[in-house]
């Protein structure tokens, strides 16, 4: 069977790497333009097109599915199209061109949580259990039947890094499980039923902790946004990214904010109880241990986090 494959981030090649392990005929992939990286800003291939071009599988670089991307879909003849966070919107052209249409592995339980960052919203939100699915894709919004469904126990630190790479792994699998029932037509899906939630894509200010909000709330927030766009606050008027906080129940009594050593933890107050750094970057340096950086004060006297 001819596959498309469109995906763009570190976290869709485990599927690639996948669908040609099982043999399928993966003739295209679909991704998003190089982009400039690091300080230097060095334009950069996408994780999909960096592993496609040593897989020497033809790339279709496309910010969007216009009609140029469409037409090169058309030529690439994929009996079915495989999308793993590819990054954009596919149009009723380019949805029409597989006999099978379009496959998408999607890392939440939907209907929870559609949209850009199930993970990290899950992950927020505090769930205990998540998951991922292939459905098949259609023009609404994630809205589309499910083929197949996985689970995966959240972690009480796991970050959102983290549980995507494990849902990586296993939704690889998952979707290769699909498309071999789609090619032996045995495969069928079934409508998504249950509570909508949306998980549109985060931003900067997504990871600025609000200290008044309770220990827990600010933890799962922490996790959430971690490894990106990251956690951080304001001290002296800098913004200072923060790696994720430790719940300490056993210490109360600091204001919303203020920062104290207790024995060798640094604390920081909340609308609960204290919570412990772990690693924090000052403006202008390396991420450091929250002791080495308490060390560097003269004191923690007066030391506020906004």
């Amino acid at each position: 069977m001819r596959v498309l494959f469109a995906g763009t981030p570190a976290v869709a090649v485990p599927s690639l790497n996948a669908l040609v392990e099982a043999g399928f005929d993966v003739v295209a992939v679909l991704t998003r333009p190089d982009a400039p990286i690091g300080r230097k800003r060095v334009l950069t291939p996408s994780p999909v097109a960096a592993r496609a071009a040593e897989l020497g599988i033809d790339v279709i670089r496309a910010s969007r599915v216009d009609a140029e991307a469409t037409a090169r879909i058309a030529e690439a003849a994929p009996d079915v199209a495989a999308i793993v966070a590819y990054g954009g919107l596919v149009p009723p052209a380019a949805l029409g061109i597989p006999r099978h249409g379009w496959v998408n592995l999607h890392f939440s339980l939907l209907p929870a949580w559609r949209g850009a960052a199930p993970v990290q919203r899950a992950v927020m939100a505090g769930d205990d259990i998540t998951g991922a699915v292939t459905f098949q894709l259609e023009e609404g919004l994630d809205t589309g039947p499910v083929f197949g469904t996985l689970t995966e126990t959240v972690g009480q630190e796991d970050t959102a890094g983290e549980l995507l790479e494990r849902l990586s792994r296993s939704g690889a699998v998952l979707l290769a499980q699909t498309l071999s029932a789609i090619q032996a037509g045995k495969a069928s899906a079934v409508p998504q039923s249950g509570d909508v939630s949306l998980a549109p894509k985060l931003t900067l200010e997504d990871g600025r902790l609000n200290w008044t909000h309770p220990a827990l709330a600010i933890s799962r927030q922490a996790r959430g946004v971690t490894p990106e766009p990251g956690a951080w606050t304001i001290l002296g008027g800098q913004r200072v990214k923060l790696e994720p906080v430790r719940l300490r129940s056993d210490v109360d009594g600091l204001a919303p904010g203020a920062v104290s050593l207790h024995g060798k933890s640094v604390l920081v107050g909340t609308g609960s109880h204290a919570v412990e750094l772990t690693r924090i970057q000052p403006a202008g340096k390396k991420m450091m241990s929250a002791a080495d950086w308490a060390r560097g004060l003269a004191s923690l006297e007066g030391v506020v986090f906004e």
